[in-house]
């Protein structure tokens, strides 16, 4: 579904020649409706375009090389050569916060003749290895045990960050000017959002009442769509902070911010230019959550940081004033080694 039509349109997004337009019409009710959600299985799906060409996404090199031992003549089957899959694959959460488990039992009910025209539908014929519905299942939950359930949480904290800034944006600068820091092709005119994306036949959703689903990923490179132009609206978009999946190591604060702040509290201050989870940031720092919150409390109390709630964790990012503060010391004597458990 979600996973599979990702925009390569050219950098003039009016090129009609080579963007197509898809268009969700919100109703009253939908306009209050939009929501956030994360989905570890649209992630999982996703991610197979970087096990099908590495090449086209170097920023997962480390995330493929690290696979292995999974049923690759399975998973590499089940998307096209433009990196598509089926809508079954990708389906829209039911709620903010999805878990793994949840999605993969609601695979198992996929009626069969829905996951044979969901084939049709990106492959054309289903391929002979797909037609073991049961070694299938079987590859998908081997891929995730492998690949995705020891890293999740620090990849759903990069998400729920996401949400967060993206809810901030809505609430003070509204849904318009929040749907466009996403992507330059998507646009909003009430009360149709319009996205421009490659390669499918321009189509029409009247959201009757079902809302928008915004999901954001780590393995989108730009915005993805349903194959299925009668899906409930839902729009995959590529989340900020994805480059920092991999990172091994943190920024140091400025030694003059350090001699005001203390090198703890400068350390978190120059590590939260992008939205972080305070669980993510301990988990980083190779700390208990509880051993810098006292810090992030005190930046937050100052002025420095903002903090929203999202779900299980609690999201922190510069303000504007944190911003100009690590700016300003930039630069200004030499830097500090980096956040340890000692000084926390």
């Amino acid at each position: 579904m979600a996973g599979k039509l990702v925009g390569g349109c050219s950098s003039r997004v009016t090129d009609v020649a080579l963007c197509y337009m898809i268009e969700f019409v919100l109703g009253e009710s939908d306009l209050v409706d939009v929501r956030f959600a994360v989905s570890p299985l649209n992630e999982l799906t996703l991610s197979l375009r970087v096990l099908k060409n590495p090449a086209r996404h170097p920023m997962h090199l480390p995330f493929a090389r690290r696979v292995r031992g999974v049923d690759t003549e399975v998973l590499l089957a089940l998307s096209n050569e433009r990196g598509w899959t089926p809508d079954f694959l990708s389906p829209r959460p039911v709620t903010p916060f999805t878990r793994f488990e949840d999605e993969f039992a609601a695979l198992r009910e996929v009626p069969a003749r829905t996951m044979r025209r969901d084939f049709r539908a990106v492959l054309g014929e289903v391929p002979a290895v797909l037609r073991d519905r049961e070694r299938m299942l079987a590859a998908v939950e081997h891929y995730w045990e492998v690949a995705f359930a020891g890293r999740w949480d620090r990849m759903r904290a990069i998400l729920e960050a996401d949400i967060a800034f993206r809810g901030r944006e809505m609430v003070q600068h509204g849904l318009a000017t929040m749907l466009s820091g996403i992507s330059e092709r998507i646009t909003f005119v009430s009360p149709v959002v319009r996205v421009l994306i490659k390669g499918v036949d321009p189509w029409r959703v009247e959201a009757r009442g079902q809302g928008l689903t915004l999901v954001p990923s780590l393995f989108a490179l730009r915005t993805a769509v349903p194959v299925d132009p009668g899906a409930p609206p839902l729009l995959i978009y590529a989340a900020r902070g994805a480059g920092t999946l991999w990172e091994t190591g943190r920024p140091s604060g400025p030694a003059a911010l350090a001699g005001v702040l203390g090198q703890v509290r400068a350390d978190l201050l120059a590590e939260l230019g992008e939205p972080r989870s305070s669980t993510d940031i301990a988990r980083r720092a190779g700390v208990t959550t509880s051993a810098v919150n006292q810090h992030l409390r005190a930046l937050r109390d100052a002025g420095l940081l903002a903090s929203q709630r999202h779900g299980r964790s609690v999201v922190y990012a510069r303000t504007e004033l944190g911003d100009a503060l690590v700016s300003h010391s930039a630069g200004r004597g030499s830097k500090a080694p980096g956040l340890s458990l000692e000084r926390v």
